[in-house]
């Protein structure tokens, strides 16, 4: 273990960071070199967790909705722009985990004026956002359609039965292991190679080439969104393309597990069967020196591959699969998408033109996009509102001695309980819709504190100043998308389409 100093200040109302060299990703990773086989065995993977949670809620349901209703021209755009911020946006904010083996939530509280608001505004926004339920309820419908042989009726009960033990299995996922980042890494790395190839494979054989060439020029053609799309769907397929626009911090948090630059230092949460692992509290940092510049570069070259070569590709191209597809599926059926019937609507097409095989095939594929996406999102919730409580609440600690798995495991009992609550009032796919507008409202606040943070950083690890220009832009789109939700909720929106 590298020698620990204390004495690097940084921001307002949190202890200094400690003062301690970079690890070697060799080090970390167990490895003596780091050739194209251990990166993709060891080095990737909070980019995958980042991207199960992704291919579900914009890609399954919001993008091929709109898609469906209203064609790619005008639509495709706002998927591409917001994928590529929001890429950005992640860097940043691991930036600020690698350079400090802080997550964000506790990070925050640096910001002036300090942790007692951002720490736990930070933590109701997340919880509020994504406490609806929507993936959960959504897979519950497909589910009952794979165990029934049709898409359920509207209002039927034993769908968010289905959900509310789909909510169960999370839980024993994250019990049953003995690294929780690790055990969803794998799970994801499991269900997104299997959804991305089922889906490649699906639509070469169902989609026509002149459809494929649609949703790709879609991508790169500025246009304005089509007549009839509400400031609702278009800001919510903003948001919900690729991750959660202004609140991705609450999954960035898993390089510090993964032991990505200073998170080897910090620790992480371990499963019920994995051996008990400090957690510290506050951060550590690393002395600017020729050593630590140099090692800090491979860290970010590491991270630089995670983001660009998987979580961004993957995110067009999970955006891009269902959206030809569902729009195949509209024009075999000659109906559109409603929002009740979008869970199971491309395998109810599917079904009359190509017959029951394909039926089960789209539906179990449905379940298991909607799955890794509230595996993400529900572990993730509970992960914030951890760290947040381990890491300001010198009581807390006291209390669970030390161990955070005493809060993180019945906090997810709870959660799951209000969860379960929730997703009886609505309409899955508006549920997720409100979700989605939500996250955009992170957009209006955590690109400045990530401004204020990272520019504070040792000098190595801070941005160049087009990075701070994109966080503002990050600000002015989803930003913009949630004021629009807004006016749109409360009376007249912004504009209209």
């Amino acid at each position: 273990m590298a020698e620990i100093t204390t004495g690097r200040p940084l921001g307002v109302s949190r202890p200094d960071l400690q003062v301690a060299d970079l690890p070697e990703p060799e080090e970390v990773f167990g490895v003596s070199t780091i050739g194209a086989k251990e990166l993709f065995k060891y080095a990737i993977g909070p980019s995958l967790i980042a991207l199960g949670i992704s291919i579900g809620s914009g890609e399954w349901l919001l993008g091929p909705q709109a898609v469906g209703q209203y064609g790619f021209v005008g639509v495709g755009w706002v998927i591409l722009v917001s994928a590529v911020l929001q890429t950005f946006y992640n860097i940043e904010c691991s930036r600020y985990v690698m350079a400090t083996g802080e997550v964000p939530v506790v990070g925050w509280g640096r910001v002036p004026p300090g942790f007692k608001l951002w720490v736990p505004l930070s933590v109701f926004i997340v919880i509020f956002s994504f406490i609806a339920g929507g993936w959960a309820a959504s897979a519950g419908q497909g589910v009952y359609a794979l165990v029934h042989g049709e898409v359920p009726p509207a209002g039927a009960e034993e769908p968010r039965l289905w959900a509310i033990a789909l909510l169960v299995l999370v839980f024993l996922i994250t019990a049953l292991a003995r690294r929780i980042s690790r055990a969803l890494e794998l799970a994801n790395w499991l269900m997104v190679g299997a959804i991305l190839v089922a889906l490649l494979v699906i639509d070469l054989f169902v989609v026509p080439f002149s459809q494929w060439w649609e949703g790709i020029r879609g991508f790169v053609t500025p246009a304005a969104p089509p007549e009839g799309i509400t400031a609702t769907q278009i800001g919510a397929l903003a948001g919900f393309t690729a991750l959660a626009s202004g609140l991705n911090w609450y999954v960035m948090g898993h390089y510090r597990d993964k032991g990505y630059g200073m998170g080897h230092r910090a620790g992480y949460i371990a499963g019920l069967r994995g051996t008990r692992r400090d957690l510290l509290s506050s951060g550590v940092t690393f002395p600017e020196d020729d050593k630590n510049t140099a090692l800090w570069r491979r860290w970010y070259r590491l991270l630089m591959v995670d983001m660009w070569g998987v979580f961004f590709v993957g995110a067009i191209l999970g955006m891009l699969l269902p959206t030809i597809l569902m729009n195949r599926a509209v024009e075999l059926s000659g109906e559109e998408p409603t929002q009740a019937n979008v869970p199971t609507f491309v395998a109810s097409a599917l079904n009359e033109e190509y017959g029951r095989g394909m039926f089960y095939i789209a539906l179990v594929l449905g379940v298991l996009i909607l799955f890794s996406t509230q595996l993400g999102i529900f572990e993730a919730m509970v992960r914030v509102t951890t760290d947040a409580s381990h890491g300001t609440s010198p009581r807390l600690r006291g209390l669970i001695e030390g161990d955070p798995r005493r809060f993180y495991y019945p906090f997810m009992i709870v959660l799951l309980v209000v969860i379960a609550i929730i997703l009886h009032f609505a309409l899955p796919v508006s549920l997720v819709q409100w979700s989605a507008n939500m996250s955009n409202l992170g957009a209006l606040i955590y690109p400045f504190m990530l401004i204020y943070l990272n520019s504070r950083l040792p000098r190595p690890a801070r941005p160049k100043w087009y990075h701070q220009v994109i966080l503002v832009l990050n600000f002015l789109f989803f930003g913009f998308f949630f004021i629009n939700f807004i006016a749109d909720f409360i009376g007249d929106p912004l504009i209209t389409f």
